[in-house]
Order: C-alpha cells, then structure tokens, then sequence
C-alpha cells in the first residue's frame, strides 16, 4: 500500500478544495489500496476580481516552492478563474513555470491547475458541446467561456451567479445546485459543467444531477481530481463523483 502527498495552491479565502479533493479521494480509498495525505500553501485572494486574481497568481511559485519542500507527489493550483483571467492558454504557461520551481528546489513534481483539469476533463468525455454554471460576475464568466471555446469546445449555456466575495462562495449549500441546473437548457449539450469554479461547493450535487439528466456531469475540483491521478499514475476512479471519475475514462 502506497502513500501520496497531494499539494494545493490554495487562494487564502478557499475553503471548498481542501474539503471536496479529500472527500473524493477518501470514497476512493474504500475501493482502492493508495492512501492519501494532503498538504496546501496559501496565497492572498478575498474577492473575485481580475485585479486581485492577477496579484494572487504572482504568489503562486512561492507556493510551490513551498508545498516542493514537503516533497509532494503532485501538486494542484486551486483557482480555476485565476488562471483562465490571465488569459488564453496560461494553464500551460502556469504549469510549466510552477513545475520548475519545484525542479530547481530538487523535488520535481508534476502540476495540475484546475483550469487545465476541466479542459482536459472535458477532452477526456469527448464532450463538444456543454453548459455551465458558475459563481462569478458575468464579466468572469465570459472570460471563463472564452478560454473554454478557445479551448475548442462551445458553451450553449452558462448561469452566473454572480457573487463577488470568495468566502460567501465556499459557504453556499453544495446541495442547492441541484435545483439551479434545472434552469440550464441542455438541449444538444454532451456535458455539464456544475461548477466551473473550485470555490462553489458541488460534490454532493454531481450525482444526483447526474442521474437526472442522463448526461456526464464534471466540476472542476472533479477534473483535478482526476488529473492528479493521472500523474499519479493510479486508476482514476472514485465512488460519487460522476462520469469521469466512474471508471469509465
């Protein structure tokens, strides 16, 4: 039986990845043998603004120099918007940039940011066409939709919620978005993206929403979930947690 150390770069106003990566991962140690621990670093971020998005992404390497020193396995960026608020692509450009930190600190590991998770999550379903629902001003949300096109694949419908303050975010009802994506028109959508937003707590809604619709119902703590796990090289897998982590995939 092998233990993992999972990495977050975490902004300092989050309160929702270090609850649902754990959940996910914990359902998944009572099907399969790895064990899990999990360990963050914080950078300075309370309301969801480009302004402030852009000065906490500066604090990102810190972070990974940090979370290098207690020699993770994989690390995790935990702030979907900030990176796609930087602009087309910079997933890649984050990944690289944080994973040399790590290489120049002489504990390599590799770096999964939440963005590039759902892009590759949703790459992973076969998904083309989707819906969405996220926590952000419309502004965000348009910039968020644009990354994902540009990423090559069409946003048919969104529902912003729009709330600014990141803590009233992580402090939603998980179960409310239920309800909220009835809302969504799903005609011709291949997936649903419940939450675009690692903040906006989901897990307990994936399911249940799941088996309504009948459609793969991803959030982007899900996709980075599934990414670590991937470079991790473990079966990516968990109980609960809708299609891409069903096995399947």
């Amino acid at each position: 039986m092998k233990n993992y150390r999972i990495g977050q770069i975490v902004p300092s106003s989050n309160t929702t990845m270090e609850t649902e990566i754990p959940a996910i991962l914990r359902a998944r140690e009572d099907v399969s043998p790895e064990r899990f621990t999990f360990h963050s670093s914080r950078m300075r971020m309370k309301r969801v603004t480009k302004e402030e998005l852009a000065a906490m992404d500066a604090d990102s390497d810190r972070c990974a120099l940090e979370l290098s020193d207690a020699r993770v396995d994989v690390l995790g960026y935990a702030c979907l918007v900030a990176i796609m608020s930087m602009g087309r692509g910079y997933h890649r450009i984050s990944e690289e940039r944080l994973h040399g930190r790590t290489v120049e600190n002489n504990a390599p590991a590799p770096v999964v940011t939440s963005a590039g998770a759902l892009v590759h999550g949703l790459g992973k379903i076969g998904a083309k066409k989707i819906a969405i629902i996220t926590p952000y001003m419309k502004p965000l949300t348009d910039l968020v939709i644009d990354y994902i096109e540009h990423e090559g694949f069409e946003v048919l419908d969104s529902i912003s919620l729009e709330i600014a303050d990141n803590l009233q975010v992580g402090a939603r009802d998980p179960h409310a978005l239920i309800e909220i994506s009835r809302k969504l028109a799903l005609a011709n959508c291949d997936a649903v993206v419940l939450s675009a937003c690692v903040q906006m707590p989901s897990l307990a809604s994936i399911q249940p929403v799941q088996d309504r619709i009948g459609l793969p119902v991803l959030s982007a703590a899900v996709c980075t979930t599934y990414q670590m796990l991937e470079k991790l090289g473990l079966k990516t897998i968990a109980p609960n947690a809708g299609a891409l982590l069903s096995g399947k995939y």
